[in-house]
């Protein structure tokens, strides 16, 4: 808004297109989620939400919000991830991983591309119900039966005060106030108090955002180096995520501090957002921002990698120590809660 301030001071017009206008109708019904802030925990949710359909014997059909980043994008008009082979024919990135390889690992196909239109006809010819993944804080590109909005308490007051978060807040049917279990109850309670200002006929669910390691035992009493999803914890304004939790919980020794023995792109990056501390945001848009995270990680003077992306880094990166995956989803009593809003909206 401060680039159209600029058009607006120069007389000419500007204008924000409405969902009337960049939503796509279904014939089948369409359940989408969304957040008020990247990082809030869409992907856990949608992941749920699409368990619970299998669970009843749908066919679901995921979309992700637009993805490549392919020089020629008419390479990447329509996009089908069912299998890890797909992720090296399209030439994805680290940033695009992070968002299909969880999908893949239960068995769902994602969709992206760049064309929505011949995705979602494509999707009506496979699913019984679509599911939109949505990206950052993103409007959903087809119009919901379900809007399902994801709220962070750690960044409190933002649900209000960010576009387009806000209005996914407005317009949501159900929004999920997540990481109950590591967010003060002061937070908490902003979030839930700036939901019933704004959106009185939306139902709340207060959720956790449940950790787990693969291999916790490597991380108690060591000397560890933690990794965070990109997007979170740069434009996402988050101090910390998964990993830091992961290692409190786990019983690290010491947290290494990432920026130390950051090179390249991943220097920058710092420098950039200078909010971050001592995780080592997974930035991997291109090549070269890919090694210099690899490089960056290799000269990290620790025991081990703690990994709080959604990615299997150990796919992608050689590295000379080992690498622990952090995992988060939803707790039980949030998805029994979910699959009764489902039931009642008649979806399963």
């Amino acid at each position: 808004m401060e680039k159209a301030s600029i058009v607006l001071a120069n007389g000419a017009s500007f204008r924000l297109l409405g969902p009337n206008d960049t939503m796509l109708k279904s014939k089948k019904r369409v359940i989408s989620v969304c957040a008020v802030r990247t990082g809030a925990g869409k992907s856990q949710t949608s992941r749920a939400i699409g368990l619970i359909l299998r669970k009843h014997n749908k066919k679901i059909g995921i979309a992700r919000h637009p993805m490549p980043y392919n020089s020629d994008l008419m390479k990447q008009v329509v996009e089908r991830f069912a299998s890890f082979d797909d992720l090296k024919k399209y030439e994805t990135t680290i940033e695009e991983r992070e968002e299909y390889e969880p999908w893949i690992k239960i068995l769902i196909p994602v969709y992206a591309g760049v064309d929505y239109e011949k995705i979602l006809r494509q999707m009506e010819k496979e699913a019984d119900i679509i599911e939109w993944d949505g990206g950052n804080n993103d409007l959903e590109f087809f119009k919901p039966d379900l809007k399902i909005v994801v709220a962070d308490p750690h960044r409190a007051g933002h649900e209000i005060t960010y576009y387009p978060g806000f209005v996914n807040l407005l317009m949501a049917d159900v929004i999920i106030i997540n990481k109950i279990d590591s967010a003060s109850k002061e937070n908490i309670k902003i979030v839930e108090n700036n939901i019933k200002k704004y959106n009185q006929k939306a139902i709340i669910i207060k959720a956790k955002s449940e950790i787990s390691a693969d291999k916790p035992e490597l991380i108690k009493n060591k000397r560890v180096l933690l990794i965070a999803d990109g997007p979170t914890i740069t434009h996402g304004g988050m101090k910390f995520g998964a990993a830091t939790l992961a290692a409190k919980k786990y019983g690290a020794k010491e947290i290494v501090n990432a920026k130390k023995y950051a090179v390249g792109s991943i220097k920058e990056t710092f420098e950039k957002y200078k909010h971050l501390e001592k995780e080592l945001p997974a930035m991997g848009y291109s090549k070269e921002q890919i090694k210099d995270l690899q490089d960056t990680i290799n000269r990290a003077d620790c025991d081990v990698v703690i990994d709080g992306s959604p990615v299997n880094l150990k796919n992608i990166l050689k590295v000379n120590k080992p690498i622990i995956n952090i995992n988060y989803e939803l707790d039980n009593e949030s998805v029994k809660k979910l699959e009764i809003i489902l039931k009642k909206k008649g979806f399963i």
